[in-house]
């Protein structure tokens, strides 16, 4: 049965831009697949919101500022662990802009996340100090937000740190599979995947609301 999609439902576009996709620094594999498939999905929705990672280019993440270290080499941070990953998205490079074979025009929001050179922000809700807002659930809640819909990448990253917030804040919130991909280091799709189906985020596939 086709998912009925309501002008208050959202869709969340989680950081489709060139760094993510095949030819970036941080490229998640068959990244460029999904972007028309999102394409279609949007079309469905009255609401649309990106998300952008937009990273200071000496930003704490990156594994060129932590002598020694390496991408995905793990550090401990003021707030926690942090994977340490290649320079990506740097503020006004065009590995930071979103895919231009983006088809969204009505897209009403753009949420920029990273911007604090001091902390990262896979989350399209908060940073990874999980105390600074930015100010996406104010947004939803004022517009009144019914479910939301979250595609992009990267699944086990932006993807699935968002969809747990959202749910941490109220939202109903379901990823939708096949319009994402992952990078899946060391078992983190799977951890993933878990973390958010105990946190009630439902799974499902684009067909499911394309028929």
């Amino acid at each position: 049965m086709t998912i009925a999609i309501t002008p208050q439902d959202v869709l969340v576009v989680v950081d489709v831009q060139y760094d993510f996709l095949p030819g970036g620094s941080l490229a998640v594999a068959g990244g460029d697949e999904i972007v028309p498939l999102i394409n279609k999905l949007a079309s469905k929705f009255s609401n649309v919101v990106l998300t952008q990672d937009w990273h200071p280019a000496n930003h704490v993440s990156f594994a060129s500022h932590h002598e020694g270290k390496k991408p995905f080499d793990i550090l401990e941070l003021d707030y926690g662990a942090q994977v340490l990953w290649p320079d990506h998205c740097v503020w006004q490079t065009k590995g930071a802009e979103l895919s231009r074979d983006l088809n969204i025009p009505h897209a009403q929001l753009i949420i920029r996340k990273g911007y604090n050179r001091s902390i990262d922000s896979y989350s399209g809700f908060q940073e990874a100090d999980r105390e600074t807002l930015t100010g996406l659930a104010g947004y939803l809640n004022e517009r009144d937000a019914g479910r939301l819909y979250v595609v992009g990448l990267a699944t086990d990253f932006c993807v699935a740190w968002t969809a747990l917030d959202g749910a941490a804040g109220g939202f109903d919130v379901t990823v939708i599979e096949d319009a994402t991909r992952a990078i899946d280091a060391d078992g983190s799709l799977e951890q993933a995947w878990t973390d958010m189906k105990a946190a009630g985020v439902a799974r499902i596939q684009s067909r499911d609301i394309l028929g």
